[in-house]
Formats: C-alpha cells, sequence, structure tokens
C-alpha cells in the first residue's frame, strides 16, 4: 500500500511498460521466499506427499507437523469419492461440534450428498433426502435458500449435466466445499486458513482496482492464472 500510494505519480509520468517492469525487477524476491510461499500452499491446502517431497528437494522446512495433516487428507479423499456419509461422520469424529457451529458449511455437505445421489440417477432417495434434510434446513437458514432452489431445479431436467445448472455436477462444486472443510478443520487447530499465495493475489488484484481508478497507465495482469501481463492500460 505505502509503495503504490507513494508511486502512483512517477508511475503515471513514466507511462511506460519498459520503465515498470524494470522497478519490479529491481524488488528483492528470493528463491527462499517463493520457496516458503509454495511450502506454504502445500501445507495449507493438504497436500501431504507432495510437501514431503518439497521439503526434501528444495530444502525447505514445513510451518508445521506434516503428521498433522492427517485428518485433513482423509476428508478430502472421502470428498473426492462424493462419500459425503463418510465425510460428515469424520467431521464429527474430528471435532462434535464443528458443523453445529457452521449451518452454512452442513448445508454444503449435504447439497453435495443431494448431488451426488442425482449423479448416481438414485432420483427417489434423493427427492426423499431433499425433502427430509435440506429443506428444512432451508426454512431455518433462509440465506441459503437461493442455493437450495439452483439444487433441486436438477430434478427438472432428464440430463441434468447438460442443463442450466450443470455446474453444481461439476468437479469444481465439489471442490469448493472440499476447501471449506479445509478451513474449518484448519480454524478449529488454531492454523492459518488462508494461503499467503492467496493473499498476495488479491493485494494484487486490489492494487491493480487502486491504479485503474487514478487512472495511472500500467502494464496489468488480466488474467491471474495465467500470470500473462498486458500492455499500459
Amino acid at each position: 500500500h505505502y509503495y503504490i500510494t507513494n508511486n502512483l505519480s512517477s508511475m503515471d509520468e513514466s507511462n511506460g511498460t519498459a520503465v515498470w517492469m524494470s522497478k519490479l525487477e529491481t524488488l528483492p524476491l528470493s528463491r527462499s521466499d517463493m520457496n516458503s510461499l509454495v511450502m506454504d500452499y502445500l501445507v495449507t491446502e493438504g497436500y501431504k506427499d507432495a510437501a514431503q517431497v518439497f521439503m526434501e528437494e528444495a530444502g525447505v522446512q514445513s510451518p508445521i507437523n506434516l503428521e498433522t495433516m492427517s485428518d485433513r487428507i482423509k476428508i478430502r479423499e472421502a470428498m473426492d469419492q462424493g462419500n459425503i456419509d463418510l465425510v460428515t461422520q469424520m467431521i464429527n469424529d474430528f471435532d462434535p461440534e464443528l458443523l453445529d457451529m457452521k449451518p452454512t458449511l452442513y448445508f454444503h455437505l449435504q447439497q453435495q450428498k443431494l448431488i451426488e445421489l442425482i449423479r448416481s440417477k438414485n432420483i427417489e432417495e434423493a427427492l426423499l433426502f431433499a425433502q427430509t434434510e435440506l429443506a428444512p434446513h432451508g426454512e431455518d437458514h433462509p440465506e441459503v435458500l437461493a442455493e437450495l432452489e439452483r439444487t433441486m431445479s436438477l430434478f427438472a431436467f432428464s440430463d441434468p449435466e447438460n442443463c442450466p445448472f450443470g455446474d453444481l455436477l461439476k468437479p469444481s462444486q465439489k471442490h469448493k466445499v472440499a476447501g471449506e472443510l479445509n478451513s474449518a478443520v484448519l480454524e478449529s487447530q488454531n492454523q492459518q486458513t488462508t494461503t499467503n499465495l492467496h493473499t498476495l493475489l488479491k493485494i494484487l488484484q486490489w492494487s491493480q482496482d487502486m491504479l485503474t481508478q487514478q487512472k495511472v497507465s500500467y502494464p496489468k495482469m488480466d488474467d491471474i492464472s495465467s500470470g500473462i501481463i498486458s500492455n499500459s492500460t
């Protein structure tokens, strides 16, 4: 924040991609900093095997004991398999109060179970589950009604994977819930729930928004996922 607010005018005057990039190249960034960033990501997201290999190859230490990641790994594996009953059981074994304290997370778990039933074509069981489990939850928690309605809409299509709400059946939906679970477990262990990389990307997005609002010409990273920097905006 300090660097940006104190250099807006000079950047505006330079008005050149080459000048901007040269300034970036002067910023200190060591390999150890990069290694720490990667290790933090692997540990926070629960990639134990990759973290172990990275420790050995890069000679970097993990900020936590990797053995403490076991619960999160097992939960993620069960989630990837679509075994929501097992996920719920493991969460309750880990912390019996966690889902009670996070009703939205509990709804997303139940929602994912309904999605898995629809995916496996167990329509009768899915309808019964929706009526007995999800509908009452929606009544008690109006904030999830929109998501509930989208999920229930899958019943109206013979080919739900290719309907307007088919995104619910894509792996990205399951990964999103898995991420919520991972963060909830980390929070219960009094650990950091967000990777440093995610925080840096949010700062990058904020910085670019700020520069754009100030009408500063700068090389913008339009697609953060690819890291490609465009010409001055």
